[in-house]
């Protein structure tokens, strides 16, 4: 893990210590590196409850309850599967904070209007509304996911400061 992953963790972890706040990930293409970045320090058992690995349109409506037709209507890699997975993560572990990722990290899988680098984002604080961001970020795979972690991350900073 990079330093600016690895000190961005130790934020996070500090943040949710000081809110009290317990978390949760339910990621798609990211494929649980969130999870494991903030996991891989010490001590993060007190914030970290559960991590959602949902790779599959399957697994999102399995584990997270994100409808199969809302899949079918809009793609996996949505502003409306986005929200509906971290609502999911919210409402299937005791947890105060929760953020989901879907995107297409590539090289394969972009359609049209979903170009390879793009991946939306859920966050939400149980009981508060819910912030939805569409990002395209450059690179190859291991480049998408990388930034792709790092936002999520960012968003679950920022979700610690709001009430």
């Amino acid at each position: 893990m990079n330093k600016e992953i690895r000190d961005l963790s130790e934020t996070v972890l500090g943040a949710c210590r000081s809110a009290r706040l317990k978390l949760a990930t339910a990621e798609s293409c990211t494929g649980g590196l969130v999870i494991a970045a903030l996991t891989d320090i010490a001590g993060s058992s007190d914030v970290v409850e559960r991590g959602f690995v949902t790779y599959s349109n399957e697994a999102k409506t399995e584990l997270l309850g994100v409808p199969a037709p809302m899949i079918a209507a809009h793609g996996a890699v949505s502003a409306q599967v986005a929200t509906a997975m971290v609502q999911g993560a919210l409402a299937r572990a005791p947890v105060d904070l929760a953020v989901s990722i879907t995107g297409i990290a590539g090289p394969g899988g972009a359609t049209a209007g979903k170009p390879v680098g793009l991946v939306y984002f859920g966050v939400a604080r149980k009981g508060g509304a819910t912030r939805v961001e569409r990002h395209t970020f450059s690179g190859n795979r291991a480049a998408v996911r990388a930034a792709a972690t790092e936002r999520a991350l960012e968003l679950l900073l920022e979700a610690t400061q709001s009430t």
